[in-house]
């Protein structure tokens, strides 16, 4: 039975920088993949209807996976839903990630919620990915650097 993986963080970033930084190809390549991969992203097509394609590596072993969707919702500054599935058989089925933004007094309260992960994939690995994937999406979104 597909899985899904509930994630919830504050960010001291404005919600319009937070979703820029699911939508720039380079953005997305630097925080996306957990500690240990590398991303190359292969297609970003950021509107309803456009298509992503992506691989991550694992820097150890060199194996890599990748995996590809559709943007179904954007809201900018708001509303972020894709799908995602894996190129990989043995990953079966579509994942739906759903990312809403909003605004509070220091900056941005998101949740991210991503549901019908492959049974192949334990949920606390899944949730430790998401986990290491958005302290590093904090790290490129908080600083405020003006130069």
């Amino acid at each position: 039975m597909p899985n899904t993986v509930t994630l919830h963080r504050v960010l001291a970033a404005k919600p319009e920088k937070v979703y820029r930084a699911f939508l720039e190809p380079d953005a997305v390549a630097s925080w996306l993949p957990p500690f240990g991969f590398t991303c190359t992203v292969h297609e970003l097509e950021a509107k309803e209807g456009g298509k992503h394609k992506m691989s991550f590596r694992n820097f150890t072993t060199g194996d890599s996976h990748s995996f590809g969707g559709t943007y179904l919702k954007l809201v900018p500054g708001e509303t972020l839903v894709y799908t995602d599935t894996f190129d990989d058989p043995n990953l079966p089925g579509e994942m739906k990630v759903t990312v809403t933004l909003k605004p509070v007094s220091v900056g941005t309260e998101m949740t991210v919620v991503q549901k019908g992960i492959p049974d192949l994939i334990p949920p606390e690995a899944c949730y430790l990915g998401w986990q290491e994937s958005l302290r590093k999406l904090a790290k490129l979104v908080e600083p405020e650097i003006k130069q």
